[in-house]
């Protein structure tokens, strides 16, 4: 039952014989009135403050929800970033592994395609070298050949000079002119003049020739 202040100040009781003294029940219902009120007022305040508390609540719960299907949806928005991400950070691990095994390939056949290159031009370069040697060897056989034979033509015609030269030093030495003086006279005295001239001429160019013959 429900009882208000205001009912419990009004409230009478019975008068008998030996009962309560009025003023003092009257003083204690004033007071129980007064402290119901405030009870009740307290009730009021407490109600206000539930249904304020419960409104938060709901608030509360709504943000709640709000903020679960957020998180909910950045999750599954995260994942999905994630996982492609992740397909893209494949795809382009995939593409950069293809693209390096591409350039090391390319690297690789330049490098095989410059050693070949370079082998051929240090093979031609080799050969040309080998072949501008033979033929200097050659030339250098040829040159000293000539050399030699020149030499040996030098030596010849000295060792020929040496030969005239003693041979002209002993036909100066075994020439007398006194010798073939006195060999004209005494054929100009034998033959007429026009003869022991003659003679004389013939014999002197005859021993002249002689000495020439021996001297070439």
């Amino acid at each position: 039952m429900k009882i208000t202040p205001l009912e419990i100040r009004q409230k009478t009781f019975e008068r008998t014989l030996r009962g309560y003294d009025k003023d003092e029940v009257n003083g204690f219902l004033l007071s129980l009135s007064q402290e119901w009120e405030r009870t009740i007022d307290e009730t009021k305040d407490l109600k206000l403050k539930l249904e304020s508390c419960e409104r938060e609540i709901a608030k509360l719960r709504e943000v709640e929800t709000s903020l679960f299907k957020t998180l909910k949806t950045a999750e599954d928005t995260g994942a999905n970033v994630v996982e492609q991400a992740n397909k893209e950070a494949g795809l382009l691990l995939r593409e950069a592994q293809i693209q390096a095994e591409a350039l090391l390939n390319e690297a690789r056949d330049k490098a095989k395609n410059a050693i070949e290159e370079a082998e051929t031009t240090a093979r031609q370069w080799l050969g040309e070298m080998e072949d501008n040697l033979k033929t200097l060897v050659t030339q250098y056989k040829t040159i000293e050949s000539q050399r030699n034979n020149l030499v040996d033509d030098l030596r010849r015609l000295a060792g020929e000079v040496l030969d005239r030269a003693e041979r002209v030093k002993q036909a100066a030495i075994e020439f007398n002119a006194d010798d073939h003086l006195t060999f004209a006279k005494k054929r100009s005295q034998e033959v007429d003049l026009p003869e022991r001239r003659s003679a004389s001429h013939s014999g002197a160019k005859g021993k002249t020739s002689g000495a020439l013959a021996l001297i070439l």
